[in-house]
């Protein structure tokens, strides 16, 4: 129906429908992502930065709130055994992690080196102008007497920015003057220190640094940056800074606060994750997860994964008690302490939610047109009871909590409700089969009934059982995960949708079905006016697969490079069920990430350290 009399039909199911060169044409611009200067464009003016979590992990320190990364307290930190850390100001704490933490409400507390407390890390630069913002970098170590060059091998933008931090830079450096040739009498002394940064340290004695040599005639230099005009043809990173616009999009953080690289559909030399960010290609298969969905990790060789469990003391075949890098100097702690592994040891000691995996993890084999589900295939799929009728499906997110779309339930009216587990038939319960009366109905206070804007409910099971596990007892029932991030899927992704909705001709359907479908760009074109922000659209060329009168309030769920199921939508309204050019529309879960923990609590939908 046409929006005009307001009787939009409730979606879905999997119907089948002729193939349609005009609906194909229409999807195809649809699904591809669009390139170019527009989207890249609208990405940077919501000026990213590295603490923008819904493009990037927050570092183990931090956690995420409303998409930006946040400082933890301290006693927030893991607690495993680690060595602790000493401060510029020889105060000294547990662990690395509760230093950083307590730099984040006072600079002052800036790591130096591992406890005890013994000399201090410092930087400075020597040249010829006696200068404070520009030279070659030495580096005074705790213990050392004398002052070491830094190699120029593997110096990059991204250590001299940090260099520049360290020095009270705050934009970082330039990019230019990155080494600069020595004199004959500096010829002499070979020996050097190689320094390895991420980009989010404040200070360079938090990379990793190892004793080197280099007979190169260069070494290591910084200009650091503290220019204040406006970027005339040149690319405004977030902080203030200019870069040159062939420096976007290359995997290096340029910017110093990354802000060039998290708005890339293309990237050059480098890996591109699919939330359009760049990441350097050793960041790839190196056994630590740096693309919101993972695909960095995933189809690394078994050489490839040996070589890193080797080389990295955080990956738990190679890795001692605490994170320390074996040198001949065992006494040079400063330079012997691999900062890197003790921040991958933390953030793999901070506890990981466990959803969007089958006990069973079959895997099924893609079809294109609907099929019947199998036991425990989506085992986060609920029915919702409203009287003596199923007019509704639902999701598991944990606990005794179950999401839907606002328009199947009434808040005033949870008593009606039932809430249906492990149900495939709805003709033949068998003994399995469990439910669960409903204690509370909340419905997104901004719903509108009229245009379906935050079309999303949560449901709060009564807690039968009296038990912790509330609605997972003597069940197969697991929860799926709740995706943070808008940009963990994006258009072109193949996602799930099931349901018992209607078929083809409005026909009923008894036993739960499922289709494959593909996430596309936006409908404003199909459906003008009535597309919004917080919508998601999916379906295929033509039509074949899609939800219907019935599937309301259930899940699309998209899976990461892991195989972990995410409930990326909502079953929520449409036109005309399976007909190609009427592609199906979900409430995007990611936009009411913060809503949701509200009321069921962070940790219960958390997967990472969110």
């Amino acid at each position: 129906m046409v929006l005009g009399d307001k009787t939009l039909k409730f979606r879905r199911d999997i119907g089948m429908k002729t193939s349609s060169l005009t609906w194909f044409m229409l999807s195809l611009f649809y699904v591809c992502i669009v390139t170019g200067t527009v989207s890249q464009k609208s990405c940077w003016e919501k000026k990213y930065t590295m603490n923008s979590c819904h493009k990037v992990f927050c570092t183990p320190w931090q956690r995420c709130v409303d998409g930006k990364c946040i400082c933890k307290l301290p006693y927030q930190c893991p607690r495993n055994k680690t060595i602790g850390a000493c401060t510029e100001n020889s105060r000294t704490f547990q662990s690395y992690c509760q230093l950083k933490s307590a730099e984040c409400s006072n600079p002052k507390y800036r790591f130096t080196s591992e406890s005890p407390c013994r000399g201090k890390f410092d930087v400075l630069l020597k040249n010829k102008n006696s200068t404070k913002k520009k030279g070659i970098v030495k580096i005074k170590l705790p213990k050392e007497n004398g002052e070491f060059f830094v190699c120029p091998e593997k110096w990059t933008i991204t250590e001299a920015n940090v260099a520049c931090r360290h020095l009270e830079y705050p934009k970082g450096a330039s990019n230019e003057n990155l080494q600069v040739n020595i004199s004959e009498n500096d010829k002499a002394q070979q020996e050097c220190l190689q320094v390895k940064c991420r980009g989010h340290e404040s200070t360079l004695a938090e990379c990793t640094i190892k004793k080197s040599t280099s007979t190169r005639n260069k070494r290591a230099a910084v200009s650091c940056y503290d220019k204040t005009n406006e970027c005339n043809d040149t690319f405004p990173c977030v902080n203030g800074k200019c870069i040159a616009n062939d420096k976007i999009c290359n995997g290096q953080n340029d910017c110093g606060d990354l802000s060039d690289e998290l708005c890339c559909t293309e990237c050059k030399d480098s890996f591109h994750c699919k939330s359009d960010i760049c990441i350097p290609m050793d960041y790839v298969c190196n056994g630590e997860v740096d693309c919101v969905s993972g695909e960095d990790e995933v189809g690394c060789s078994t050489a490839e994964e040996k070589v890193v469990s080797e080389a990295d003391p955080a990956c738990p075949a190679a890795r001692s008690e605490n994170p320390v890098t074996s040198t001949d100097d065992e006494e040079n702690n400063a330079v012997s302490y691999d900062i890197d592994a003790e921040r991958r040891f933390i953030k793999d000691n901070i506890p990981k939610l466990n959803c969007g995996v089958s006990k069973e993890h079959v895997r099924v084999k893609r079809i294109i047109g609907g099929a019947k589900a199998e036991k425990n295939q989506f085992p986060w799929q609920v029915a919702i009871k409203d009287g003596s009728k199923i007019n509704c499906g639902g999701i598991y997110i944990g606990g005794c909590w179950v999401l839907t779309a606002a328009h199947c339930v009434r808040s005033d009216q949870a008593h009606k409700y039932r809430i249906i587990v492990e149900l495939l038939d709805r003709l033949n319960y068998d003994k399995d089969i469990d439910s669960f009366p409903v204690k509370s109905v909340k419905v997104h206070e901004l719903y509108n009934p009229n245009t379906y804007e935050n079309d999303i409910a949560l449901l709060e099971a009564v807690n039968i059982y009296n038990e912790p596990a509330c609605m997972q007892v003597d069940n197969n029932l697991v929860p799926a995960c709740v995706p943070w991030s808008p940009y963990q899927f994006m258009p072109g992704d193949t996602c799930t949708v099931s349901g018992w909705g209607r078929a083809e001709g409005l026909s009923k359907v008894f036993h739960l079905k499922w289709g494959n479908i593909r996430l596309m760009n936006n409908c404003t074109t199909v459906y003008e006016g009535r597309f919004f922000d917080k919508m998601e659209c999916a379906g295929t060329y033509d039509g074949s697969i899609d939800a219907c009168k019935g599937d309301s309030g259930g899940p699309l769920v998209c899976k990461d490079a892991d195989e972990v199921a995410y409930v990326w939508g909502i079953v929520s309204w449409g036109e005309n069920c399976g007909e190609a050019g009427y592609p199906g529309v979900y409430t995007k879960v990611a936009h009411y990430f913060e809503w949701i923990s509200r009321h069921v609590g962070r940790t219960l939908i958390s997967k990472h350290n969110i």
